[in-house]
């Protein structure tokens, strides 16, 4: 009698087991479910800021740098490329992976509005002078002579590697007026307000400039790193004899080419990244 009790309570306990282990994970995953669909939960997660995506500055001098590489067209016809269409919206035709086009925005939150840029300019062409980068007789930039445009530096195979730039030209309505000490283009980081690229009318012969010492505060200014003396000099290369190029590590293998140079006829001092 004993001995049929306990192989009674065996085979119970057997088929308990075999129950719990058909029926048990389910049951208890739906009773999990009803719980979360009938209550409300709040979970402690990171903070949601997202993945940032910075660009270090010698990225950035080369994203510009081939964008504007991209432009070939005289700036009459680049302007008009690069300008929004007020009926359509669009940009005119563009081809290539790199871009620099007119913004279709207002400058970002954090970013040098218009209303600001040209105290901004201002403020870095002193700077420029301090370090012995621009002549001390170049005039200022101000709203009643010149034109300040918002523009991006986009690569297009990359969107998130981008650069809004403010293009500050010399208004056409003055255009004809005596530029002498005037700057004619300037390019600076709406972020940062740093500038990149100039080209300006000076006193200036060219045997008095320095090209080396130039490039030197210019790396200093911007926080570039692994300036380079261009190794092919060749005067074919831009459609004056008097200039010096440079370059800095751009991305992977690639570099970014700066170059300082110099009108005689006109007296014109540029300094510019890629082309």
């Amino acid at each position: 009698m004993n001995r049929w009790k306990s192989c009674s309570l065996g085979i119970a306990v057997a088929v308990a087991v075999i129950l719990a282990a058909l029926w048990g994970p389910e049951w208890i995953a739906a009773r999990r479910d009803e719980k979360l669909l009938n209550s409300i939960t709040t979970e402690a997660v990171e903070g949601a800021e997202g993945y940032c995506y910075r660009m270090s500055d010698n990225q950035k001098l080369y994203l510009l740098g081939r964008c504007l590489s991209s432009q070939t067209l005289p700036e009459s016809e680049l302007r008009f490329l690069t300008r929004v269409d007020s009926e359509t919206g669009s940009y005119g035709e563009m081809t290539g992976t790199y871009a620099f086009v007119e913004n279709r925005q207002q400058p970002g939150e954090g970013q040098i509005q218009e209303e600001a840029v040209y105290e901004a300019c201002n403020r870095e062409i002193q700077i420029l002078k301090e370090q012995g980068i621009l002549p001390g007789e170049v005039k200022e930039v101000s709203e009643d002579s010149y034109e300040a445009v918002i523009c991006s530096a986009i690569d297009v195979l990359e969107p998130r590697n981008n650069l809004s730039v403010w293009k500050i030209s010399l208004s056409t309505d003055v255009r004809n007026a005596d530029k002498s000490n005037r700057f004619l283009d300037i390019y600076l980081d709406a972020d940062t307000g740093k500038i990149y690229e100039f080209y300006v009318r000076t006193g200036q012969q060219w045997e008095d400039i320095d090209t080396d010492a130039m490039i030197d505060r210019y790396a200093e200014y911007l926080d570039l790193t692994g300036l380079e003396k261009y190794e092919d000099q060749n005067p074919l290369l831009e459609t004056t004899p008097y200039f010096a190029k440079y370059t800095f590590p751009g991305e992977e293998d690639d570099s970014t080419t700066v170059t300082i140079g110099y009108y005689e006829g006109i007296r014109e001092l540029f300094l510019k990244v890629g082309r």
